[in-house]
């Protein structure tokens, strides 16, 4: 059985063929990330991942949101979510702009025999085997979502048992404030 996965650094949805990553940072305290939500759900934006993060101080979380919808209210829902009070500020940002990182962790089957092909695998895309049995291997992947989604299809050769994997975090490039 053949497997094709046409992957891109952004997925896209059928709305409006972009995904745009927002880094907001809040105030940490309780109800906030739901006030947040529902300024995406009003205007019909699906939040595609979700990282919330404590700052460097226990005062501030950074979250960092993935979403998709319709183009043409982006602006509008960025400007939303800076009037909300414990919002201190909210950007959109790109990979032009920004370093955009997931990391995924993957349990597979992997006996005896076929330990030394996963072993490369991981050892291609730059993993790291963080645990291992007689049966099974766990590894540990950074880098774009193009780039975890072949891992995964490479991966896919073995008997996958198990995948976590966490959404996009993002930081500003230079001098510029995430």
């Amino acid at each position: 059985m053949s497997q094709t996965i046409v992957t891109t650094d952004t997925p896209t949805d059928v709305s409006s063929g972009k995904s745009n990553t927002l880094s907001i940072l809040v105030n940490n305290s309780p109800g906030v990330l739901m006030r947040i939500c529902q300024v995406f759900s009003r205007r019909a934006y699906n939040i595609d991942s979700l990282v919330v993060s404590e700052g460097r101080t226990g005062a501030f979380s950074r979250m960092t949101i993935d979403i998709s919808g319709a183009p043409e209210g982006l602006e509008q829902i960025i400007k939303q979510v800076n009037k909300l009070i414990d919002v201190i500020h909210c950007f959109e940002h790109t990979a032009a702009n920004a370093v955009v990182r997931e990391m995924l962790l993957v349990k597979i089957l992997a006996n005896q025999d076929q330990r030394s092909a996963a072993l490369q695998v991981i050892e291609h895309f730059a993993g790291k085997t963080v645990d291992m049995s007689p049966d099974s291997m766990i590894a540990m992947f950074t880098g774009t979502t193009s780039k975890l989604d072949a891992v995964m299809l490479m991966l896919s050769q073995f008997e996958v048992i198990e995948t976590v994997r966490t959404g996009k975090v993002v930081m500003a490039r230079g001098s510029q404030q995430t």
